[in-house]
């Protein structure tokens, strides 16, 4: 069975709250009568899942983390096809802040990104709603996985087509505005990958939450490259690291989930 190396870590940047939520399953277990902590997770497979709330301070709070726990409940009960899991998991979580809303109409317009990927012996598949990346490292370089579904991309195409000039493009206000989010109504955008990527000895998969993107792409190649043979707990300590050291007075909420394989036991 494939075994993962997996850690995760977060920041409020210069937030005085937290947003994010993220969980990983299944949860490491408590040996019986030792009280040591065993790592059943690693050895079997592996759920990840990060959202980024939105909507204040209590509702984006509380958004997130019932779509991470509303998704991994979901998911965890479920068999068949995992793209098949994946989108149903996604829409109990939807649902869940459908049935907060209805509860408490106070809290219309929470809201959250979600980005969640299931490893197993064929590789790494996902889901994903919003604007939080999930990356791949592999031999050096770093790639892209999931859609971005903010405005970033329509204005990248925009100054490609020459309508706008690259300038304009990463200064517009609403670069960071979403076109798609986990809100209860219905999903206007989802990316959910349909086979499995295959992973290699040495890839790390990375969750984060849009904090993560005053870093840019080559700076994060250059620290999980790095970091990547320490592993992932040093991996996420180094970006999280990264991060607050620019001191952005704007700095958001930033989490990563960092994910390597490990060698298969004989």
């Amino acid at each position: 069975m494939q075994p993962f190396d997996h850690a995760s870590r977060a920041t409020k940047g210069a937030r005085d709250y937290q947003e994010d939520s993220s969980a990983f399953w299944p949860p490491k277990d408590r040996a019986a009568g030792t009280g040591d902590v065993l790592p059943t997770a690693n050895q079997t497979r592996l759920v990840a899942v990060l959202a980024d709330g939105m909507g204040g301070h209590t509702a984006g709070a509380l958004a997130s983390r019932m779509v991470c726990d509303s998704f991994i409940s979901a998911y965890s009960g479920l068999n068949g096809a995992r793209p098949e899991r994946l989108l149903k998991s996604l829409t109990a979580a939807n649902d869940s802040i459908a049935a907060q809303v209805r509860a408490n109409p106070m809290l219309a317009g929470m809201g959250t990104t979600l980005v969640a990927a299931v490893f197993t012996n064929e590789g790494v598949e996902w889901v994903s709603v919003g604007d939080s990346p999930l990356l791949l490292f592999r031999r050096g370089e770093i790639a892209l996985l999931n859609e971005d579904h903010s405005l970033a991309p329509e204005l990248d195409r925009l100054a490609a087509l020459g309508r706008i000039t690259p300038e304009q493009a990463k200064t517009d206000p609403r670069r960071h505005m979403l076109r798609s989010a986990v809100t209860g109504d219905e999903l206007d955008l989802v990316d959910v990958s349909r086979r499995p990527l295959v992973l290699e000895d040495g890839d790390y998969v990375i969750l984060a939450s849009d904090g993560v993107q005053t870093l840019d792409m080559t700076e994060i190649q250059r620290i999980v490259s790095a970091y990547a043979d320490d592993g992932a707990e040093s991996v996420a300590n180094a970006l999280i690291r990264a991060v607050e050291a620019i001191r952005d007075p704007h700095q958001d909420n930033t989490t990563i989930l960092a994910v390597r394989p490990l060698p298969v036991p004989a």
